[in-house]
């Protein structure tokens, strides 16, 4: 396949996706019945997923922008290598970009699906299957474990990752691990960037590594109006799995008398860590912005999105716009363009 081809299917599935053509109607059924398998996966958040990539990503001209950055070898490689990528099953079609990265290579993807995807990337690899045939000898899905590849892409936990260094560290690799997001706070933000946090927060109930899971606020910050702007989503605690966390963490700060606000959905917590568990938010206090520069540059391994309106702070994503990545936007700051032109 040529690359203008490949491109040419990719745009061509965004505009099935944004379209809701009838040629989407099965995708559509599995979308929203992946919560039955997935409770996390909800029907609003599986959406939300797929049309964020179709609207950022899977348009023609956002495509050739994206690979016009590369050299132009780095889409015919002179042998196609078997690319095992083992996905993570956090949020919704998290391991879209990797097989979009593969395909686009012109490498051969051979998938390891999460057991928590409730079917969405099986569905939308055969929605693209549908758009452009020759795919289908340039994808892979293993259930089992993985096999006949060449290198590998790994996405999971710390622990996850100890496991994919010892069995994958003799192959070409990307393997990622743990990583979140903060958001630093001036006091000053609009109205309507705090509700742009607070989606930030939120969204895909704070189980991606682009959620922000902690604050960086000043001594005498005030809560009040971010607070206020958290409002908008309180109705999260109808979902089960979530409230079933945040009565958890509750009742333990309560009987440890811990420090916390209480939201009645979130918990907010003063605390050093990075990664807050689900239905909680930590905050730390900071003095100026010489510190907060220390305090990124010490966790930047650690760290996925920055958060702020601040000017000085290099890097920045402006709250509200976590979840939605561009193509250039790589997990980890790894191209994986270079990589699998590398191989």
């Amino acid at each position: 396949m040529e690359l203008l081809d490949r491109i040419k299917a990719f745009a061509t599935l965004g505009d099935e996706i944004m379209g809701n053509t009838p040629n989407t109607a099965n995708f559509w059924q599995t979308v929203n019945a992946a919560h039955q398998h997935n409770p996390w996966f909800t029907p609003e958040n599986c959406q939300y997923a797929i049309k964020a990539i179709a609207q950022e990503w899977l348009s023609e001209k956002k495509l050739t922008q994206w690979v016009s950055g590369y050299p132009s070898a780095h889409f015919k490689p002179k042998n196609c290598k078997n690319v095992g990528v083992v996905m993570a099953g956090n949020v919704p079609f998290v391991g879209f970009h990797d097989l979009l990265c593969v395909l686009m290579s012109g490498h051969h993807f051979v998938g390891k699906i999460s057991s928590k995807d409730g079917g969405l990337m099986e569905a939308v690899i055969n929605l693209l299957i549908g758009i452009e045939p020759q795919f289908k000898q340039l994808i892979t899905i293993s259930e089992a474990k993985l096999e006949h590849f060449d290198a590998v892409i790994a996405t999971g936990s710390d622990n996850s990752a100890r496991y994919f260094e010892y069995y994958f560290g003799k192959y070409p690799n990307i393997i990622r691990k743990n990583r979140h997001s903060i958001a630093i706070l001036t006091g000053n933000e609009t109205d309507d960037e705090l509700k742009g946090l607070a989606s930030d927060i939120f969204t895909h109930f704070g189980l991606g590594c682009r959620n922000v899971s902690k604050l960086l606020v000043p001594k005498d910050y005030d809560f009040n109006r971010l607070l206020n702007a958290l409002n908008g989503y309180s109705s999260i605690i109808n979902h089960n799995k979530y409230a079933n966390n945040y009565e958890y963490y509750r009742a333990i700060f309560l009987m440890n008398q811990v420090e916390h606000l209480d939201t009645g959905f979130l918990l907010v917590k003063p605390d050093e860590g990075l990664g807050s568990p689900v239905g909680t938010l930590y905050y730390q206090h900071y003095s100026n912005l010489e510190s907060v520069s220390s305090y990124i540059n010490s966790n930047t391994e650690n760290l996925q999105c920055v958060v702020s309106v601040i000017p000085q702070i290099t890097s920045r994503i402006l709250p509200g716009n976590t979840q939605n990545p561009q193509l250039h936007d790589y997990a980890d700051g790894i191209d994986t363009v270079k990589f699998l032109a590398s191989l």
